[in-house]
């Protein structure tokens, strides 16, 4: 099945590379390399894929360090932060909640939420030249933390007193492609991986001296875009609960 004839492709502007297509073809689960558990695409608790897989899986290295906190209710197999690990290994940590740095205790941190105090990046990214004398550069910041959890499941993690106190940055909004309904949030709630995309083409186009953002980040949807049209594929979209969201206001 192409992914036109699935309402359109909504990745089409994006460069993924076309290899996604021979994960449609896996229809038996095999062991994890390290772990030895039964797993299809890739293993979400040691963040690689299969075997199969290892070779066609895109690299993608990131202009800064991604820490991401994932709630430990957030079901692993479920989870679309852990593409960012296996895609970026060398510059995504995962870290399960309440198992987290201290983050009071690091330099230029910033947390990607949405709240009432959070500045967009662009405003983030003037506010810490003033204070760092670097304008300009594209190390501002050490690293960026991402929260993977339900909106409910979140505030434990936002009040804790390691985390608490991290500026907050507001990602500009874009619809969401994910399959994955959650009661009452916008058709604007991202999934991870999604935000972690949405960052980075964010943050390329505040720190690449005006230069045209040229994909070079859209690999990180790689297995996003596959499970996409998977889930396009079994079902009709008219039937899925995300099409039925609510815009945001």
């Amino acid at each position: 099945m192409e992914m036109d004839s699935v309402e359109g492709d909504p990745f089409k502007h994006f460069s993924i590379s076309d290899d996604w297509c021979k994960l449609l073809n896996k229809d038996e689960r095999d062991v994890c390399p390290k772990c030895t558990k039964s797993r299809m695409y890739f293993c979400y608790t040691c963040y690689v894929p299969m075997n199969e897989f290892r070779d066609i899986t895109p690299r993608v290295k990131l202009p800064l360090r991604i820490d991401i906190i994932k709630h430990p209710k957030e079901i692993d197999g479920k989870s679309t932060a852990v593409h960012a690990a296996i895609i970026s290994p060398d510059d995504v940590n995962m870290y399960i909640y309440p198992s987290i740095p201290n983050y009071n205790e690091l330099s230029n941190v910033i947390l990607i939420f949405p709240s009432k105090d959070a500045f967009c990046l662009e405003e983030a990214i003037k506010q810490t030249s003033l204070l760092t004398g670097e304008e300009g550069s594209e190390q501002l910041f050490n690293q960026v933390v991402f929260i993977d959890s339900t909106w409910n499941q979140c505030r434990t993690i936002l009040n804790d007193s390691r985390i608490k106190g991290l500026p907050r940055v507001v990602l500009k909004k874009r619809e969401s492609q994910f399959w994955r309904h959650q009661k009452g949030s916008p058709i604007t709630h991202l999934a991870t991986i999604e935000a972690i995309h949405q960052f980075l083409v964010e943050y390329y186009n505040c720190t690449s001296g005006g230069k045209e953002y040229d994909g070079r980040y859209d690999n990180i949807l790689f297995f996003f875009k596959f499970m996409y049209h998977k889930i396009h594929s079994l079902y009709d979209h008219n039937d899925l609960l995300s099409y039925k969201r609510p815009m945001l206001q």
